[in-house]
């Protein structure tokens, strides 16, 4: 028997969507490590490759973080990343296919992954964790956080300060935290369904 799900309400469609806005302002109201793990584990339930689930998350929110992470970040996104009460550094693990023996049972793909060039499995990884930072945004707005998500950074820098080890590398930020809708400009156009969308 299949099941039909119900369509989401206006308002939601609005929280997740319509009304939904990258902020670069931010309302002096912290963000509590319990509402992270919560949203870590929607973001989980993102769709991967083999349910490689390679994305991987570092909260950036200590005054010392900060710190840390501010030489990497290009001018123009200096001073919002660090007036937000948490930045995400949405990654990826290289080495992602040493889990899929407890995340995908049903039969052995560590092994034909594994055996791929380094660039086919950082590329699958990079896919892959890309489509987890989406879910990541939508998770973030469902739980009433607002989200401004960037490049503008040096890659190799943060990996230098927060990987070390060479094992995980970064993907792109996403600041996190009440946005100051005061300060927002008005949105820009978006592409119509003609412009973007064929229907083969």
């Amino acid at each position: 028997m299949t099941t039909q799900h119900a369509r989401l309400d206006d308002a939601a469609l609005d929280q997740l969507f319509l009304g939904a806005r990258t902020h670069n302002a931010w309302l002096d109201a912290p963000v509590a490590d319990e509402v992270l793990q919560q949203l870590y584990a929607l973001t989980r339930m993102a769709p991967t490759s083999a349910n490689s689930q390679p994305g991987r998350i570092v909260f950036v929110k200590s005054p010392e973080a900060k710190e840390r992470l501010k030489p990497a970040l290009s001018p123009g996104n200096l001073d919002k990343t660090m007036s937000a009460p948490v930045t995400a550094i949405i990654a990826f693990d290289t080495e992602f296919y040493e889990k899929l023996p407890e995340l995908f049972p049903a039969r052995d793909m560590k092994s034909g992954i594994a055996s791929r060039p380094a660039e086919v499995r950082e590329k699958m990884a990079y896919m892959n964790s890309s489509l987890q930072g989406g879910y990541f945004i939508l998770a973030a707005r469902a739980l009433g956080l607002d989200c401004g998500p960037m490049a503008g950074f040096d890659n190799a820098k943060v990996d230098a300060a927060f990987f070390p080890d060479g094992k995980w590398k970064s993907n792109f930020l996403i600041n996190l935290g009440h946005g100051d809708a005061a300060k927002l400009h008005p949105r820009n156009p978006r592409l119509d369904f003609d412009e973007a969308c064929r229907i083969a």
